[in-house]
């Protein structure tokens, strides 16, 4: 018997288009990491990258819960003595609402070259433009809170 591996012509990978707009953080990023993953592809090989490509839109419309917007901050160091900065969730939105986004979704993928193979296919947009239309990505609708 022999064990067949998905190779590079087997893997056809799609775009899909997902929309932020009230969509809480930890739940979008923990489905669209998913999909970056190709968890949800019958393909799935845990040491193989056959996961799809994610485009995420209107990321300045996402939600958060909790004390979050008070409480959490943004942590890198530079590599320099006394180099830690942190920011906190608020200013980071504010300035940047791509970088929240890309960040949650990036913290959920493996911390390995696989995963930075991974993040690679992930484009996150602040408003409702993107430019991938030659791809011609799907929407993709996540279970979420109704808008009333």
């Amino acid at each position: 018997m022999v064990t067949r591996f998905p190779g590079g012509q087997d893997i056809a990978r799609k775009w899909f288009v997902v929309d932020a707009s009230g969509q809480t953080l930890g739940r979008l990023a923990s489905r669209v990491a998913s999909i970056l993953a190709g968890k949800e592809s019958p393909l799935y090989t845990p040491f193989i990258d056959v996961g799809d490509h994610v485009i995420v839109i209107n990321a300045n419309k996402i939600r958060v819960t909790g004390m979050k917007t008070e409480q959490k901050m943004y942590r890198h160091y530079t590599g320099f003595p006394g180099g830690l900065r942190e920011e906190q969730f608020r200013k980071l939105f504010d300035r940047r609402p791509d970088r929240v986004v890309q960040e949650a979704i990036l913290g959920m993928l493996p911390k390995n070259k696989l995963g930075k193979a991974m993040g690679k296919k992930l484009k996150v947009y602040a408003g409702d433009k993107h430019d991938h239309q030659a791809q011609k990505p799907e929407a993709l609708a996540l279970a979420g809170r109704k808008q009333a």
